[in-house]
């Protein structure tokens, strides 16, 4: 049994969880205010807590933050709508456990709570007798138990190429990528490749740190040095001597931070804050950018001599549409997780379902996979996953996907079939049209038809009409 908070301000959602949750054995209690439910976490020890991205008064990557300083060990997950799924990525890569999307599946919540119960909280690392524990994520990269993995595609063997010709050395790294194309991932394999592998590897999402705690994260602070600061404590980079340190969206460091660092990387050496001493440290650091770095020193943004002593070595990890025939191969290892997760046999996905697979431009890349793929996999009976099971925003993104540069879905694909389907007549079309911009907007404001009439630019008298006249559900 779990003791479980909702906050959602649509009280709908919030009596149907805590009616289904509580048949399950579940202690659960809800709140329509962000602020309320912080002040119920500071008075009570909660499990998990599922929140609504879009709150009225904070949003939930704000309550997240919050939650981390009232009670660490509570997990947090993202309720979103679909619309919204790559905004929640963001969010878990701040800390949150993991997101669900609307409409919200049974079965996929149960399985979020049991992940949730049954996965142990990160414990910090003991650095030695004179510090404290530390917040620092410290992993030593198990072997054959990575999300990511390896294809044919010549896409693959070029990153694969680069990563194996970089990894033996010890060159500071600059790794380019999208939002969830595996930047860490390439990381750690050029940590598990080099000579350093048995040191520690830490992974620090820079866009996570606030201005005024970035420096004692990073170089460590002695007691008293500021006020809060009750006990000596290692920075990461102390922590991660002899290894390696990921920086994560490096442009998000402040410019003072920018300057400690450059000094690091040029002395070997840091001072924790309030200290009178310097350490030697030997770090090789890895850094990633979803942005130039080189356009971000022309805006004033990045150091520029921070920047070139950075720059030894440049990877560019491919977006997941531009990896050719190894996309199925990474949606089949996903489907293996799933089933090892769910504790299903789905052998594959059926042949609209790969030809949409194909042609699908996969803006969250592979973290926008493995959700859509552990989703689906929920809503499968069968053998194979087919397109019933894939949400709907994805079905269609191609029909709604109007590029000048877009060469379409090939006439002879399943999916064109499966979207051919529509009625030529001109009236039906446009009634389809009216119905699909009804469910985004739905989509958007999660259910609220209040605001998505709004967006719509009617009534919520009419609105109602057209969901009935639709029979949308």
């Amino acid at each position: 049994m779990a003791k479980i908070l909702v906050i959602d301000d649509n009280l709908d959602i919030c009596n149907l969880l805590k009616r289904f949750l509580t048949k399950k054995g579940h202690d659960v209690e809800t709140t329509l205010s962000g602020e309320t439910g912080l002040e119920m976490v500071k008075k009570e020890k909660f499990d998990l807590i599922l929140c609504d991205f879009k709150l009225r008064d904070i949003e939930g990557p704000d309550i997240l933050q919050a939650v981390k300083e009232i009670s660490p060990d509570t997990k947090l997950a993202i309720i979103t709508g679909y619309s919204d799924v790559r905004v929640a990525v963001e969010v878990m890569k701040k800390g949150a456990f993991d997101y669900v999307v609307k409409p919200l599946i049974p079965d996929e919540i149960l399985s979020l709570i049991d992940r949730a119960i049954n996965t142990p909280t990160e414990k910090p690392a003991v650095v030695s007798k004179d510090t404290k524990h530390s917040e620092s994520k410290i992993t030593k990269t198990p072997k054959g138990d990575t999300e990511y993995i390896w294809g044919k595609d010549s896409a693959s063997k070029n990153l694969f190429k680069e990563v194996s010709l970089v990894a033996p050395t010890n060159f500071s790294v600059i790794i380019y990528g999208e939002s969830g194309a595996g930047k860490e991932n390439i990381a750690r394999t050029i940590h598990d490749l080099s000579e350093r592998k048995d040191m520690p590897f830490i992974a620090i999402d820079c866009g996570a740190l606030t201005r005024d705690l970035a420096g004692s994260e990073l170089w460590g602070h002695e007691k008293g040095a500021f006020t809060g600061a009750l006990a000596s404590k290692a920075g990461q980079f102390e922590l991660a001597d002899g290894g390696t340190i990921f920086l994560d969206e490096i442009a998000n460091l402040s410019y003072d931070i920018q300057v400690g660092l450059l000094r690091l990387v040029q002395e070997k050496k840091l001072r924790r804050i309030g200290g009178v001493k310097d350490k030697n440290i030997d770090v090789r650091i890895i850094v990633a950018s979803n942005e130039n770095l080189k356009e971000a020193v022309a805006k004033g943004k990045f150091r520029e001599d921070l920047f070139y002593r950075f720059n030894e070595f440049t990877i560019n990890v491919p977006p997941l549409r531009k990896r050719g025939k190894d996309i199925m191969l990474f949606a089949s290892h996903f489907l293996e997780k799933a089933n090892q997760e769910l504790n299903k046999e789905v052998k594959g996905f059926s042949k609209e379902v790969s030809d949409l697979f194909n042609q699908y431009e996969w803006p969250g890349n592979l973290r926008e996979m493995r959700n859509i793929i552990r989703r689906s996999l929920l809503l499968t009976d069968g053998e194979e996953v087919g397109l019933t099971a894939i949400p709907h925003e994805v079905v269609h993104a191609q029909k709604f996907a109007f590029k000048e540069e877009d060469p379409g879905i090939p006439e002879n694909s399943h999916v064109a079939e499966h979207l051919q389907e529509e009625p030529a007549d001109l009236k039906v079309i446009a009634a389809n049209a009216e119905a699909e911009a009804i469910k985004k907007a739905l989509l958007e404001n999660q259910y609220n038809k209040t605001k998505a009439a709004k967006q719509l630019g009617i009534d919520r008298k009419t609105l109602f009409n057209k969901i009935k006249l639709h029979n949308i559900a």
